[in-house]
């Protein structure tokens, strides 16, 4: 029995999938290896996993697809590997609502301190009674902290990780001025990359998901030269 959970991969690289699944079960995890997406949902239709390995080269249906797919029904913890150094694929798959990205050809110990630190953000708060439930309220939504799910009205917004990781760095820092780098440090879980777009990328993602107009953000304002602030007024209910 391992005692880390089940990391479902998708890799048609024979090779890396077995280097992996060795790696991770040194770690503690049961690996379930798929090597494309018809696989990968025989493999879901078991029980989901605690968190999805996607490669993002497959034959067939590709691991964008497959990105677009699964978060669509759902908030699986997902961390895509892509070509290294090729941003587009890392600015895709954040857009798409993965969770964090690793570059290939990758050092195992980066793989593993990803994979944990995903597992970390979208774990269930074990704290949650001493937190008396926490829910914030702003305009007509409500974040439920430790349930991790955001709701307008009676109709819930799909969060990603990252989404709930950001919009909680927000809230819990109302009108107040945040440049890139607090953002990077206060949401140092997520491995964030200095020169890269992902940033830009996660805020306008949220943006699409909370504003009334994202071409014209009024929540989330950006500060010019100095960073961003969430305007609105934030209850703790």
């Amino acid at each position: 029995m391992t005692e880390a959970g089940t990391i479902l991969m998708v890799e048609d690289d024979r090779e890396i999938g077995q280097l992996v699944h060795a790696l991770l079960e040194r770690e503690g995890y049961a690996v379930t290896l798929a090597r494309h997406a018809g696989e990968m949902d025989a493999a879901l239709k078991n029980g989901a996993p605690a968190l999805l390995l996607l490669d993002v080269m497959l034959p067939g249906e590709d691991g964008f697809s497959i990105c677009r797919r699964v978060r669509a029904s759902g908030n699986l913890p997902i961390i895509m590997l892509t070509a290294k150094g090729d941003d587009i694929d890392r600015v895709i798959g954040l857009e798409l609502g993965a969770d964090d990205y690793v570059a290939k050809p990758f050092n195992p110990r980066e793989l593993v301190a990803r994979i944990r630190a995903v597992l970390r953000r979208t774990a269930p708060a074990a704290t949650s009674t001493a937190s008396g439930g926490s829910r914030l309220k702003f305009a007509a939504m409500v974040l439920d902290v430790d349930a991790r799910r955001l709701f307008d009205g009676d109709a819930e917004i799909e969060l990603s990780t990252g989404d709930f990781d950001l919009l909680h760095l927000f809230l819990r820092n109302p009108k107040r001025v945040l440049s890139r780098d607090q953002i990077m440090d206060m949401t140092k879980g997520r491995s964030w990359e200095a020169f890269d777009r992902s940033i830009d990328v996660a805020l306008s993602r949220l943006r699409r998901k909370i504003e009334p107009d994202p071409a014209n953000p009024s929540l989330i304002k950006t500060i010019r030269s100095a960073g961003y602030m969430f305007t609105a007024d934030v209850v703790k209910q």
